[in-house]
């Protein structure tokens, strides 16, 4: 099989898979909003498009009648993910996505039942969020089963996508968030710093309410989890200097507005940006007794990876749809799934 649906499709990252896709022999159909965007999309790399939104389930769910999988990159999820997700339950179509935001991954686990009752595979998730950090958990929890707590950080060159920095918008005005003993709690901005070594370099980092929290927790069941960005010291200031903005940052309004400047100047790196970068995934487990583990990994560049990734997610899905429900990168693929991407190496 090689039909299935791209949402999004013309979007920075939608655009990315679509390449690598066709370069894999797949035929997805792509989809979203943009007619002419889509119309041009779908004259360059000779494939069907379709034209809709996603605001009434029973016509989006019309379009995927033929479909058996959707994978999803119309960010932010926030506002896709549930009315996309209810559409291929109703068809019967399995459900990817590129999210990275802990609500979509908590929405997306509450439908596990339904979806394992229907033969449905929902695994949000599929890209750079949160494939590698996902993977680095496992691989460290098979290392120390009796882990008790996870640090996973990362470090990711090149600069952000519209739809990475749009998330990230939403993310200053939700807050901070870290898991303590099983659950996620919220935590100022910039809650803790901390460094991570690269080649011999301490390197800055501090700590964001990454998916992880959500996902990690599922797949290894570590109860105390905290996620790290590398970022400057100055920028580390700017994050706590937000804390006071967030009141503000909650208003639609000013959210519409900074989105809307996003769109404006922000196009996403280049192609020779994310060739000339990489990215490194630290992760960190201790059990009880102080006793410890730590795992680096570096990838390509993160939307290279998100490319790699969930096209060998949506192949797998296609060609072993195996047991319904949903799963995280490392309960579908397996914990080394990430060494297995082009271009990925384990440092340490």
């Amino acid at each position: 099989m090689s039909r299935f649906m791209i949402y999004g499709a013309n979007g920075y990252t939608g655009r990315l898979i679509t390449r690598e896709a066709v370069r894999q022999g797949l035929k997805p159909v792509l989809a979203g909003r943009n007619r002419d965007a889509l119309d041009a999309m779908a004259k360059e790399f000779g494939l069907t498009r379709r034209l809709f939104e996603l605001s009434r389930v029973a016509e989006t769910a019309r379009n995927l009648q033929d479909v058996p999988l959707v994978l999803n990159c119309a960010g932010p999820f926030s506002q896709t993910c549930a009315p996309m997700l209810d559409s291929c339950l109703a068809v019967n179509a399995h459900y990817l996505d590129i999210t990275g935001e802990i609500s979509v991954f908590e929405h997306c686990h509450s439908v596990h039942v339904r979806a394992k009752r229907q033969r449905v595979i929902v695994a949000p998730g599929t890209g750079f969020d949160v494939v590698p950090t996902d993977c680095v958990a496992a691989m460290l929890k098979k290392t120390m089963p009796d882990a008790r707590s996870l640090v996973l950080g990362f470090e990711a060159g090149g600069g952000p996508s519209p739809g990475t920095a749009k998330t990230g918008v939403e993310g200053i005005a939700a807050g901070g968030r870290a898991r303590i003993k099983g659950e996620i709690v919220e935590v100022p901005l910039a809650w803790k710093t901390r460094d991570f070594v690269r080649d011999g370099m301490n390197r800055s980092a501090v700590s964001i309410p990454w998916g992880d929290l959500y996902t990690a927790w599922v797949s290894t069941g570590i109860p105390n989890i905290e996620t790290y960005m590398t970022a400057s010291p100055k920028a580390i200031q700017r994050m706590r200097w937000m804390r006071h903005l967030r009141p503000l940052l909650r208003l639609s309004a000013v959210q519409s507005y900074l989105k809307g400047r996003i769109t404006a100047k922000n196009a996403g790196p280049t192609e020779q940006q994310r060739r000339e970068s990489a990215s490194y995934i630290w992760g960190e487990v201790n059990n009880a007794r102080g006793k410890g583990a730590q795992l680096l990994i570096r990838t390509p560049n993160g939307y290279d990876l998100t490319a790699s990734a969930a096209v060998g997610m949506v192949q797998h899905v296609l060609k072993h749809s195996g047991e319904g429900g949903y799963y995280t990168p490392s309960q579908l693929m397996g914990a080394d799934y990430v060494l297995r991407l082009p271009g990925v190496r384990r440092i340490g």
